[in-house]
């Protein structure tokens, strides 16, 4: 156990959204739980986050919350008084610092609990991000600003985490995925696809996609699993797996976090946006082909330990022109995603699934 000056005994933490801020939480939180065992640490997040927790340390409670039900200050004070009751926190680390963790910082300076908060680097990202002027220089990581809000509070961390199954490279056991699919059979190639995200500027086009799990799935010997939501991306998908025998969708039914987490842990690679589903599969220690249209990696979200060969995007000196990709595109045709080509993509997925042989030439078809 590292040294705990200010003795603290129990400690909330909150971030509520979105999932892929929530997952990169968790090696910081595991890590954390590792270096401090005497220490009850509680994460307080939407209800619909939790599952993403598996295999958490034992001093780790996840608890999931309706944000329906907490509405305005009265409703925030309500929640705060329901947690310090049931969970007599001592220390509090804001990982969110929006309107909603504020209050409850404010709830804890009047009770004398000490708190620290996230730095979100919101300058900085402003210049990496603006028009004119651009700062092209790599910001610290989200992660990095999570271990950052720990230290604050008296609680140094020491990277522990291994993976969301233990040790690094460790799998699930094939049971906790039989609803998706049996066993992996000798010989056979397992990619992961997850062609969607929140917004146009981080979506990779579906067009080009196709042609992507076109070229994958003429090998016999590789099998897609192609991940996505309801709605429209359930329909695309659909498509897809009736199109491209080798294709699985998982959006036909919920399999659920822990299933899908178990799923990833097998695939020899994933293919991803920038998006939740990238921080999903670095979290099983999957290797991940992550596709970069409108956001840049130098904002901080970059999957855990994924290798800066595998990032793909265009050296383009108008990106990044967001964040989180939620704003119009500069040039009007969102050529940073438009402009890659389907085989660049198609090259590093083989990288991985045959290491040693030289696929640098098919980039250039």
């Amino acid at each position: 156990m590292i040294n705990n000056p200010k003795r603290l005994r129990s400690v909330l933490a909150a971030r509520f959204s979105a999932l892929g801020d929530v997952a990169m939480t968790i090696p910081v939180l595991y890590s954390v739980c590792a270096c401090y065992p005497d220490v009850r640490f509680t994460m307080v997040t939407r209800s619909s986050m939790t599952p993403i927790f598996i295999n958490r340390p034992d001093n780790l409670q996840v608890v999931g919350i309706d944000l329906e039900r907490y509405k305005g200050v009265t409703g925030l004070w309500r929640l705060f008084s329901e947690l310090r009751r049931q969970y007599r926190f001592d220390g509090f680390v804001d990982l969110h610092d929006v309107l909603r963790t504020r209050l409850l910082r404010i709830f804890c300076h009047l009770h004398r609990i000490p708190v620290a908060v996230i730095n979100k680097g919101r300058k900085g990202k402003r210049a990496l991000t603006r028009g004119a002027n651009k700062i092209l220089l790599p910001l610290v990581s989200s992660r990095a600003r999570y271990r950052q809000a720990f230290h604050a509070i008296g609680l140094p961390v020491e990277s522990r985490f291994e993976g969301l199954y233990s040790h690094l490279g460790e799998k699930a056991d094939a049971s906790d995925f039989a609803a998706i699919t049996p066993p992996k059979r000798s010989g056979e190639h397992w990619i992961g696809i997850a062609p969607f995200a929140k917004h146009k500027g981080k979506i990779y086009p579906l067009e080009l996609m196709e042609k992507v799990i076109k070229e994958i799935t003429s090998d016999p010997r590789n099998r897609i699993f192609l991940f996505g939501a309801g709605g429209y991306e359930r329909g695309i998908l659909a498509e897809w797996e009736e199109q491209y025998p080798g294709a699985i969708s998982l959006a036909s039914q919920r399999y659920g976090f822990p299933a899908e987490l178990a799923l990833m842990s097998w695939l020899d690679v994933m293919v991803s946006m920038d998006s939740a589903n990238m921080h999903l599969a670095s979290l099983v220690a999957t290797p991940v082909v992550s596709i970069w249209g409108a956001t840049h990696p130098y904002c901080g979200f970059k999957g855990w330990r994924q290798g800066e060969s595998d990032i793909i995007q265009l050296p383009m000196t108008c990106r990044p022109c967001s964040v989180f990709g939620n704003k119009p595109c500069f040039r009007g045709d969102y050529y940073c995603l438009h402009g890659i080509p389907p085989q660049l993509i198609i090259s590093r997925v083989n990288a991985h699934l045959h290491p040693g042989e030289n696929f640098s030439g098919a980039s250039k078809k």
